[in-house]
């Protein structure tokens, strides 16, 4: 399981109302087991309607390869599905429960505008594996596909990506930037739930070794659809 505070040169702290960063929350063999996980499940769905693919969406093409867990994010409708093409969507792994709600939980601690959530009030239904090229990026958005403003919850694993979040309104300035390394933990909600983020740029070759990971970055996004 994860431990909290493992870094004393990055200490966990409240970025803003509602966003909680907790560096190496992961330890390094839960990060492997994660890979190794979305990698059998990525397998496994290969030359499916549901393999992992570069959503196309109003802008164009993401750089960034996506895979759905529990619940399908579709980009053309935006919204939410339980299958595609007849295909089934995998059901969120019990892990993935057990650490969004644990991440919820330690998030609280640091910032007190997540403590609704905390327990078993959070009902995570709904995964996306991010996989990031050392070259990838994503552009400021706001995730607004849910029907529950619970928190999003947000794992880091591999190269270091800067992570950009702002206001409620505009996707412009200001806005807080902070760089998330292997093990890292984002949560951000309440007054943040609606907020535009991002991530501008990923560090290339810089994730620890043991990960599973050769380059680029995984982010696994985690969060309650139904309200």
């Amino acid at each position: 399981m994860p431990t909290l505070f493992d870094s004393l040169d990055r200490p966990a702290r409240r970025v803003g109302p509602g966003i909680a960063h907790l560096p190496g929350w992961l330890r390094i063999d839960d990060q492997a087991h994660l890979v190794a996980r979305a990698r059998e499940i990525a397998a496994g769905l290969a030359g499916t309607p549901l393999g992992m693919t570069r959503p196309v969406t109003a802008g164009g093409q993401m750089s960034v390869y996506m895979l759905s867990l529990g619940h399908h994010w579709r980009a053309r409708p935006y919204g939410y599905v339980s299958e595609v093409d007849g295909v089934a969507v995998p059901p969120l792994p019990g892990e993935y429960t057990q650490l969004a709600r644990a991440a919820v939980a330690a998030a609280a601690g640091v910032a007190e505008e997540l403590e609704p959530w905390a327990g078993e009030s959070y009902r995570p239904e709904a995964a996306l594996v991010n996989y990031y090229r050392p070259d990838a990026s994503m552009g400021m958005h706001v995730d607004a596909n849910e029907f529950s403003t619970a928190p999003i919850v947000s794992l880091s694993i591999g190269d270091e990506a800067v992570f950009r979040i702002g206001g409620t309104e505009s996707p412009n300035k200001p806005w807080d930037e902070v760089t998330l390394m292997s093990g890292d933990l984002i949560v951000f909600g309440g007054p943040a739930r609606g907020a535009y983020h991002g991530v501008p740029r990923i560090h290339p070759h810089t994730g620890p070794a043991g990960t599973g990971l050769k380059e680029g970055r995984i982010n696994i996004t985690i969060r309650q659809v139904e309200q």
